[in-house]
């Protein structure tokens, strides 16, 4: 069984960047949904032996199109969702440090231009969907975006995720309304830099 990540501290720990109602409904509800949907598809696809990177990976291996799109559609809140609130924390803002630093200064100038693809990235994401950074075997850094709850394993890209930003408005909508641009700006300060280089040396 696939297991929902839990939140390390308080719903209320990312006031004011993200709300405790947000937190309490996007993991609570939303993220847990995604999680019990996604081991039922896993049983039913009998892949209970396989990773979710694995699963989503593969998804064109799954011959019943209706299992295939229940994996690709809760697979990915799961994944997805694990990731974003890994990546997040009450400690977090700032900007990454060694490695991490050296590899966004090699790949995109400065974190600053950095930050600012990013976010132009998830403001620009027609409906819900992602914004992410990612790293290949080698340890390029790259950036994309992704509808609904795709993301670049499940796009088959090769790319380990690392970092990501939320743009389905149950992420946001509670606090921010329609101001997406605001969230996505709050956003980098609560980003855990830490865990985010820990996820890229571990890829």
């Amino acid at each position: 069984m696939f297991k929902q990540y839990e939140l390390p501290y308080a719903a209320d720990a990312l006031e004011p960047v993200i709300d405790k109602l947000t937190v309490e409904t996007h993991h609570g509800k939303h993220h847990a949904t995604y999680t019990a949907n996604f081991n039922k598809a896993v049983e039913d696809a009998g892949l209970t032996d396989k990773s979710v990177e694995e699963i989503l990976a593969n998804l064109d291996s799954v011959a019943d199109e209706a299992l295939r799109t229940a994996l690709r559609n809760n697979g990915g809140g799961y994944y997805n969702h694990n990731l974003y609130f890994k990546t997040i924390s009450p400690d977090g803002g700032g900007e990454p440090e060694g490695i991490l630093a050296e590899k966004i200064k090699e790949a995109f100038g400065s974190f600053e231009e950095f930050k600012k693809q990013i976010s132009a990235l998830a403001a620009g994401q027609f409906g819900s969907g992602w914004a992410w950074l990612s790293a290949d075997k080698e340890g390029k850094l790259y950036l994309s975006k992704s509808a609904n709850q795709d993301n670049p394993i499940s796009l088959g890209t090769s790319q380990t995720p690392i970092m990501c930003i939320d743009v389905w408005e149950h992420a946001y909508y509670l606090k921010y309304k329609n101001l997406r641009p605001d969230y996505i700006a709050a956003l980098f300060d609560v980003i855990d830099w830490k865990a985010v280089t820990e996820l890229y040396e571990n890829r």
